[in-house]
């Protein structure tokens, strides 16, 4: 399954999650659902995964997680905020560069529509 079809599995079954619970809970909560649909619907998803930073030859593992990984292509980081942010897009920019991935989608939970809450972060070309 390619980057593009994975987004759009992800993405709906955000919308799902969303319909259900509507906006106003904690990131967690909705991290947690939103694993539990890709699972649902046959994706394979990892929750919490580990970033190592690495300078020259260094490796640093600090903490740093990507909220999930979907099919080991797709980054999603999960938000529950009022608006997004610069900080939000370096964020995942960052993830993508360190793990080597392509695609990555930020989704913000505490929006009214969720479609104006889903902002799709390429690093590189597809």
């Amino acid at each position: 399954m390619r980057e593009n079809q994975i987004s759009r599995e992800i993405i709906g079954a955000a919308i799902e999650v969303h319909q259900e619970l509507g906006p106003g809970l904690l990131e967690n909560t909705y991290k947690h659902f939103l694993f539990y649909e890709l699972r649902r619907r046959g994706l394979r998803a990892r929750v919490e995964v580990p970033i190592p930073v690495i300078y020259k030859e260094e490796r640093l593992d600090i903490g740093y997680r990507m909220d999930l990984l979907v099919e080991d292509k797709v980054v999603v980081e999960v938000k529950a905020v009022e608006a997004l942010s610069p900080i939000h897009l370096a964020q995942i920019l960052t993830y993508l560069r360190l793990k080597g991935n392509k695609l990555g989608l930020i989704i913000n939970f505490n929006t009214l529509l969720l479609k104006n809450g889903i902002k799709r972060v390429v690093n590189g070309y597809l």
